[in-house]
């Protein structure tokens, strides 16, 4: 079970936004009105799985049960859309990310209920180069 509604799971996870008709503006939540531009008319979208680092931090102090360090980024995706995740499968580093650094969605389990049932998120990994 994903974590969040707008991570569709199956062969090929990926998510999916509001855009706005009018501007294109990008949303993981319902709206009533763009903050963009004002348009009160929404589509659904998928976003793309690929993307690059806008920003960055290497976060070392964590909430109790949330190991650190770890990476949180904004990603730029590739075609429109913006998202803040963490960088997963790399060593939390500076010499590791960088600026502009392609980066791909990825999954992970992050707990396992007693009866089996796994909750799903995502994170975004370095592209294989």
């Amino acid at each position: 079970m994903a974590m969040v509604e707008y991570l569709k799971l199956g062969d090929d996870p990926h998510l999916v936004a509001y855009v706005c008709d009018a501007c294109g503006a990008c949303y993981f939540d319902r709206r009533n009105a763009c903050a963009a531009c004002g348009a009160r008319e929404f589509s659904t979208g998928r976003l793309a799985n690929t993307g690059s680092v806008r920003t960055f931090t290497i976060v070392h102090r964590a909430a109790r049960g949330v190991p650190a360090p770890y990476v949180s980024a904004v990603v730029d995706l590739d075609g429109g859309g913006r998202v803040k995740s963490n960088i997963i499968n790399i060593e939390p580093t500076p010499v590791n990310v960088s600026l502009g650094m392609r980066v791909r969605l990825a999954t992970y389990v992050t707990a396992t209920d007693d009866d089996g049932n796994e909750a799903v998120a995502f994170g975004y990994e370095p592209e294989a180069a």
